[in-house]
């Protein structure tokens, strides 16, 4: 019986890896990141950039994703992105800051320059 559970976690793991990507950086929570996403409209496709604040990361291998804020004329948007995901073509770190939380919840109830964080040089 543990023989069979075993395999199966194998297998997973085994075909997770022929599609996660190995060229990703090292995303924190609290870093500033471009994203870009390719877009489908009728025959073309094109790449769209977004850009904003990662307030939480959720690790699960392949499904690992993280959650991204901005604020679109005066509007807070928020975004969760498949890091695996084969529509995701580039993400690019601009900036790290440095937190104290794992998840940056507090952002979403403050506006203005409340909501910077202190820049983290590396």
């Amino acid at each position: 019986m543990n023989f069979t559970i075993d395999q199966r976690k194998t297998t997973i793991t085994d075909i997770e890896r022929n599609y996660s990507k190995d060229n990703l950086p090292d995303i924190q929570v609290g870093d500033t990141v471009k994203i870009g996403i390719m877009i489908k409209e009728g025959n073309k496709e094109r790449i769209q950039y977004a850009q904003g604040v990662v307030i939480s990361k959720h690790k699960a291998y392949l499904n690992t994703t993280i959650t991204i804020r901005k604020v679109l004329q005066g509007v807070g948007v928020e975004r969760v992105y498949l890091i695996h995901s084969p529509r995701i073509q580039t993400i690019t770190i601009i900036r790290r800051s440095k937190v104290r939380r794992a998840k940056l919840y507090y952002l979403r109830n403050r506006s203005g320059k409340a909501t910077r964080l202190k820049q983290k040089f590396i």
